[in-house]
């Protein structure tokens, strides 16, 4: 059987998940793709920029090296085209005078947490000259896409994290959602960029809450390798999504 297209690979995990958002991939290339934008020109947040992508028809977004101007510092370093601050431990956990005048997110509760957490990273090494992100509709026939990333509401996320488990024996870690800002869970992770990244999960997200004041409250995404994607897709029709829609996406529903 031939290997499915980018696209027919987009079509089927929307039609898994009954998804309104469009299902994007990330790949490298390396010049920028034909009509594209830099994202720096979209947004300073990078995930933000990379959504617009999914819920409205937006063209293709890139960044690189050479295109890194107008982003925030800290996806950069996420996406491994600045190395990580000194001080950024401090102003992720609670704080120091020498960093940005003390600012802190209190997202860790110590600065030893945050250096922990990054020796379980891993190396980040950025993917090609330019990465791109745009919809599995619109990916090149020859671009070598490294990940899929989709969007939905919790019932939509449950069913897909749930073909995951109609295909796999891994009961606790085949489905993921590791600490990180919205950058890593979106691309880091599952493109590959990260070094001890899972090769072969769902990462569930973001669990970053510096993103809540634009990412929508009832959503969330869903990013994978593209081989774990392929595995869901050849394992759709076989599962209860397409066996038992009715119990995946039921018609009437019972009052709690």
């Amino acid at each position: 059987m031939a290997q499915k297209s980018i696209k027919e690979l987009g079509e089927a995990l929307a039609r898994a998940g009954r998804l309104t958002a469009k299902p994007l991939c990330i790949y490298g290339a390396d010049e920028p793709p034909m009509g594209g934008i830099p994202i720096g020109k979209v947004h300073r947040c990078i995930p933000r920029a990379i959504m617009m992508v999914a819920v409205k028809d937006h063209p293709p977004l890139y960044i690189g090296n050479e295109f890194l101007d107008g982003c925030c510092p800290g996806g950069q370093t996420w996406l491994g085209y600045v190395p990580i601050s000194p001080g950024l431990k401090h102003f992720i956990s609670f704080g120091s005078p020498t960093f940005r005048n003390g600012a802190a997110e209190y997202l860790k509760a110590t600065p030893d947490l945050v250096e922990e957490s990054w020796k379980q990273v891993g190396k980040i090494t950025p993917l090609a000259n330019v990465l791109v992100i745009t919809t599995t509709e619109k990916a090149p026939e020859d671009a070598e896409v490294r990940s899929v990333l989709l969007f939905g509401n919790g019932e939509q996320v449950r069913n897909l994290c749930a073909l995951n488990h109609f295909c796999t024996s891994d009961v606790y870690s085949s489905i993921l959602m590791p600490w990180g800002p919205t950058c890593s869970t979106f691309i880091s992770y599952p493109a590959g960029l990260a070094e001890k990244a899972p090769k072969d999960a769902l990462f569930v997200g973001p669990v970053d809450p510096t993103s809540n004041e634009w990412f929508p409250p009832s959503m969330m995404a869903v990013a994978m390798p593209i081989l774990t994607a392929r595995r869901l897709v050849e394992n759709l029709d076989a599962s209860f999504i397409m066996k038992r829609p009715k119990v995946a996406y039921p018609e009437q529903r019972d009052a709690l």
